[in-house]
């Protein structure tokens, strides 16, 4: 197996962040397998989805309504409503698995691989990629 980290800016504020070219430049010169997605953080997650026609602004809106930056949460520490980024991991898994055929990512045409990144107290978070040969 094969495993790299990145380093990934996220900002001040919630975000999904596209990260499909640098899935692809980790993939660059393999053949076919699994490219295994992970985020090593409690308030981070994984999606796959699409972006740029306003899906990922709908996701951020999603995520709002279904999880609310209260007070309603029993973990309190970080900013206001922290909690819910706590909880956001269940319903956006903090990773993906995908197919690789001939180095290159198996996704569908509208497909991104995406980090979701609720959390504004973290400006940076970590992707590990790990490819797996078939």
């Amino acid at each position: 197996m094969r495993s790299e980290v990145i380093t990934v800016r996220t900002g001040s504020r919630p975000v999904v962040r596209d990260i499909t070219r640098e899935a692809e430049s980790f993939l660059a010169g393999q053949g076919d397998g699994l490219l295994h997605v992970f985020v090593p953080h409690a308030t981070a997650g994984v999606a796959i989805i699409e972006t740029g026609a306003g899906s990922d602004e709908d996701l951020i809106t999603a995520l709002d309504s279904l999880l609310p930056t209260d007070d309603r949460w029993r973990h309190r520490h970080g900013s206001p409503g922290h909690g819910r980024d706590h909880v956001m991991p269940a319903f956006v898994a903090p990773y993906a698995t995908l197919p690789v055929i001939g180095g290159r990512l198996a996704l569908g045409t509208w497909q991104s691989i995406c980090l979701v990144d609720p959390n504004g107290d973290n400006a940076t978070r970590q992707v590990r990629f790990s490819f797996l040969p078939g």
